[in-house]
């Protein structure tokens, strides 16, 4: 008789997770515990680093360990009896979301690793020789943390399979594609706090490239658009070179410093967005030129290009 094709990745998803939660066991088990009980010491690295490397892996493992995997051998063990997975997932998804903090912190976690690793040899030292046992494979400390960031997708794509491979009558069809909506959920969740991360990060940037004035640096800012605009003097019926930060709520007239040192421009005028007014101005002698007008004062700029303008003004 051959297996049907549910069963082959049902099986399949029992193995990997057998696999799976032998990895998180060296993760947690072995270098976390061992990097920890060195870190008490206080010869190797503090033990703050070495949590916010691991982030929240002990909660994982035994989520895994405990629920996940016993769930899916009972249910395997019993399969020609009761052939379905669906529900076992369904019951057990929401606690996947759990891994949006691991997610998160995965790239300041390898971050550590690198920047510790060279300034405390004893502490590289541990690793290696963690890293040289056999349970290790040849592998480094980085590639097994990597292992809880590619899981959730991994089910995604078993869960599809078995999905499309369930025959239309099947009594598991219901449940499974239920599972699946909510491991697709869950895949979303993680991959949006990847996205708030690096959000965060290009807003860092941009905070420091100005010099990280108090009343500026706000997490819940978001920019818009960035770039070198010219500033029309009337007056002198000249140009000079500035630029623009255009967050979701306020206009940055920046200038642009010569010796930069920490920062890479001055703030010459905050505008707040609220109540501006922005309109192409028709100048023969000034093309692509528009105007900003809005609280606390009027400015005439000009950009490289029709298209230039035309962004900056959307």
């Amino acid at each position: 008789m051959q297996e049907p094709e549910e069963k082959k990745i049902a099986l399949e998803l029992l193995e990997t997770e057998q696999t799976y939660v032998n990895r998180l066991h060296l993760l947690d088990q072995v270098f976390y515990k061992e990097l920890m009980k060195e870190a008490k010491t206080g010869k190797t690295v503090p033990e703050e680093v070495v949590k916010m490397i691991f982030s929240n892996i002990s909660s994982i493992y035994q989520f895994h360990a405990e629920f996940f995997l016993p769930e899916l051998q009972k249910r395997m063990e019993d399969w020609n009896r009761n052939p379905r997975i669906g529900d076992v997932i369904q019951k057990l998804a929401p606690f996947l979301k759990m891994y949006g903090e691991y997610v998160k912190n995965f790239d300041k976690a390898v971050e550590l690793i690198t920047a510790w690793s060279e300034k405390s040899p004893p502490f590289q030292e541990l690793i290696a020789d963690i890293q040289k046992r056999k349970v290790c494979a040849n592998l480094t400390l980085q590639h097994h943390m990597l292992e809880p960031v590619q899981r959730i997708p991994r089910y995604e794509l078993l869960l599809k399979d078995y999905v499309r491979k369930l025959p239309p009558q099947s009594p598991d069809r219901g449940d499974a594609e239920k599972a699946l909506e909510m491991i697709f959920m869950v895949a979303k969740h993680s991959n949006a706090a990847i996205a708030e991360m690096e959000r965060l990060q290009n807003l860092w940037v941009v905070y420091q490239r100005l010099g990280l004035e108090d009343d500026i640096v706000d997490p819940s800012n978001e920019l818009i658009k960035e770039g070198p605009i010219q500033k029309i003097s009337t007056r002198n019926n000249s140009t000079s070179e500035k630029y623009l930060f255009l967050f979701n709520n306020m206009l940055l007239y920046c200038v642009p410093k010569v010796i930069q040192v920490g920062a890479e421009f001055q703030v010459h005028l905050r505008m707040d967005v609220e109540g501006m007014k922005v309109r192409e101005l028709k100048d023969t002698e000034f093309p692509h030129t528009f105007l900003v007008s809005g609280k606390q004062r009027t400015l005439e700029l000009q950009a490289r290009s029709g298209e230039e303008m035309d962004a900056w003004i959307k």
